[in-house]
């Protein structure tokens, strides 16, 4: 019997929650798939909205993912300079077989190092951030390089949710 694909989103304060939970509803809703909240601890985390989210599983305890997913929101100023979130990430990236964000959580890729050489789009207004962590800004709703996906925004992390999901993520 193959084991569910393993697909985590990263949860962290101040994250924009349609962010999170638009490409989580896809993800959740495909079948051979076990979707984690993941974060540091298991104490709820407030969202940019107010909205709390529960974690279902922290760093330490999260499984080798297939998917790793990080949001944009607010928040994700603070998470490109915390190097245990940056490193969480790479070592989750090194097995993964696709490395995805929305909005500004392309920035958190490239401040892990994960996007240097690649493709890959912003909200609009962080686009040009790209460039100075070593990836080539794209200004498209999604964009796909290789094993990278990225979606500009909100919504379209559904898009890429489908679009990935389309291709069955493995």
């Amino acid at each position: 019997m193959n084991r569910p694909l393993q697909i985590g989103l990263l949860l962290f304060p101040d994250v924009t929650q349609l962010d999170l939970t638009g490409p989580w509803e896809v993800f959740a809703r495909t079948p051979g798939v076990e979707c984690h909240l993941i974060w540091k601890d298991l104490q709820p985390v407030r969202s940019d909205r107010g909205l709390s989210i529960l974690p279902t599983t922290t760093f330490a305890d999260c499984p080798p993912l297939d998917v790793i997913c990080v949001p944009g929101g607010p928040g994700q100023i603070a998470l490109m300079s915390d190097d245990i979130t940056l490193n969480f990430l790479r070592q989750q990236a090194d097995q993964a077989k696709w490395v995805t964000s929305v909005c500004t959580g392309s920035l958190v890729l490239g401040a892990a190092g994960l996007l240097k050489g690649y493709r890959a789009t912003s909200h609009w207004s962080s686009i040009d951030q790209l460039a100075l962590l070593g990836a080539e800004p794209v200004s498209q709703r999604v964009v796909r390089d290789r094993n990278r996906i990225s979606g500009a925004g909100v919504t379209s992390g559904i898009d890429f949710a489908l679009d990935a999901g389309g291709r069955n993520c493995g």
